[in-house]
């Protein structure tokens, strides 16, 4: 039980000191990062694809409201002209599949490779782009688009499934798979 008048002298640190430079709220024993700086450097592609995609799923939010103004379509009614019904469909679709695709994203990241796996984060986002475009001009404009993001997505999870088991061998059977495969090889 703290007395009155007495400092609260809890411990802010999570792992380690914070480098120089890094400010800390707490005093100098805060570190809000669990990594050393430079592994998050690293991490600043996935994290980019991760802002981006916020954005594209706020852009096609804003659509959806635009359309409901253009087609008189008040909340929470979400019939009305099929104009609007594909528009607002292409935005609940592309919203469904946000958290698994982040969800991917990240783990393709953190257990594969951060550069591909940003790589084709960005290419999901471009093709769920091009699936809203499509799907807002007719429903079979959504087909092509959709089938591209959906491999993309299927790639991401071969990644994240790849690195998972890789680092499961490595950590917890102390088998390094990559370093066996390439002593075999050469």
């Amino acid at each position: 039980m703290k007395m009155r008048g007495e400092k609260n002298h809890k411990t802010c640190s999570f792992l380690a000191p914070p480098p120089a430079g890094v400010f800390t709220p707490c005093g100098t024993s805060l570190s809000l990062t669990f990594r050393p700086a430079a592994m998050l450097d690293e991490a600043v592609g996935l994290g980019a694809v991760t802002v981006l995609g916020v954005l594209e799923q706020a852009y096609f939010s804003l659509q959806v409201i635009y359309a409901r103004r253009k087609y008189s379509v008040s909340p929470p009614c979400i019939s009305g002209p099929p104009e609007f019904e594909r528009i607002f469909r292409a935005q609940a679709n592309c919203s469904e599949y946000f958290p698994i695709f982040i969800t991917i994203l990240w783990m393709a990241g953190v257990f594969f490779s951060q550069g591909l796996s940003s790589l084709c984060g960005l290419l999901y986002l471009y093709g769920r782009l091009c699936y809203f475009w499509g799907y807002a001009e007719s429903a079979q404009g959504r087909l092509a688009p959709l089938y591209f993001s959906a491999q993309v997505l299927w790639v991401l999870i071969g990644f994240s499934a790849v690195g998972v088991f890789l680092s499961f061998c490595r950590v917890y059977l102390e088998l390094d798979l990559l370093q066996a495969l390439g002593h075999a090889l050469f």
